[in-house]
């Protein structure tokens, strides 16, 4: 008989299956259906992927056609808007958070933000080299890739991440303040080396802790901001990795 909590007895929780209808269960003691979960964690990767994809598109469109950047950086207009662009992705951010279980506002303030995050990323690829932009996508790739994979793989053994949480917080407010510092008092590239790293492993953490929270916390009709939370950390770690190779080059 099946028991409540979506498998039957004597299914093989380290395979990762149920004994009744073969669903692979993501951690022991799962109480919701393994088919729904997966269902959502499916959808969030399907939105998480067209961001990326709009992103690299858009940031494509931006280092390839010269005169965007040169407007922008100047004429009085340009830099207007762009301060302005760079600003509007925190401000879509509140409606955002609050509209994000609300169907189709949710997917429309979604875009909007992946634009503006977009035009962001293409502007600082537009002054990058093109060796440093390869490298830094190569790795980013490579890492998230390999951290999702073990999350899902710990998790499933009974591995909890949710602990990473206040020291990842933490270690993002120490983060910000170097950067305050860095901007009014330049220190070098060593010092931007130092801060490529730093926020490198601070958003690869971020990675570990967000995915578990896809497998275990987010419910169904929070598939947006799940899907914002990790493309803001892949898309961090990509600049973080930026900010470090290129004072390295």
């Amino acid at each position: 008989m099946s028991s409540a909590f979506g498998y039957q007895k004597g299914g093989d929780l380290e395979a990762g299956t149920s004994g009744a209808a073969g669903q692979r269960v993501l951690y022991p003691g799962q109480q919701e259906s393994p088919e729904l979960r997966w269902a959502l964690i499916r959808k969030i990767y399907v939105i998480l992927s067209l961001q990326l994809l709009l992103t690299a598109a858009v940031a494509a469109v931006v280092v390839k056609v010269r005169a965007i950047p040169h407007f922008f950086t100047t004429t009085n207009a340009g830099l207007g808007l762009y301060i302005f662009l760079i600003i509007l992705p925190f401000i879509v951010l509140c409606p955002l958070y609050y509209y994000h279980q609300k169907h189709p506002v949710n997917l429309i303030l979604l875009g909007l933000f992946t634009v503006a995050i977009s035009f962001a990323v293409g502007m600082t690829c537009a002054f990058t080299s093109g060796k440093v932009i390869l490298e830094s996508a190569i790795l980013t790739t490579v890492v998230v890739l390999s951290l999702t994979a073990y999350t899902f793989w710990a998790v499933r053994r009974g591995k909890d991440f949710s602990f990473l949480g206040p020291f990842l917080f933490a270690s993002l407010i120490v983060l910000i303040v170097f950067a305050l510092i860095q901007i009014l008092f330049p220190l070098g590239k060593l010092s931007q080396m130092i801060y490529g790293g730093l926020a490198s492993l601070i958003f690869s953490g971020y990675i570990v802790y967000d995915t578990d929270n896809i497998i275990k916390r987010y419910t169904y009709d929070q598939y947006v901001w799940a899907a914002v939370s990790l493309y803001l950390d892949v898309i961090n770690l990509f600049l973080s990795l930026m900010t470090l190779f290129r004072a390295a080059d």
